[in-house]
């Protein structure tokens, strides 16, 4: 399952970057891509463990920028 979502205060590409190297060592993520410029965050992970991924998704994102919001909606 592939999904897109917004991202609120992404302060930088640095971070982006970070963020994006962290999702994609996680286990059931296919692949990932962080956008600072559109400000918005693709996931492909397994989608029986999509919910599940994306709490951890949520984890790593903070533990490298702390005033990130992801959009889950």
């Amino acid at each position: 399952m592939k999904k897109s979502f917004k991202l609120v205060d992404l302060d930088c590409a640095n971070c982006a970057r970070k963020m994006e190297d962290a999702i994609k060592k996680l286990d059931g993520v296919n692949d990932a891509t962080v956008s600072f410029l559109t400000q918005k965050m693709t996931v492909d992970a397994d989608d029986g463990r999509f919910d599940d991924i994306m709490k951890q998704v949520v984890k790593c994102c903070k533990r490298v920028e702390p005033d990130c919001e992801i959009v889950l909606k």
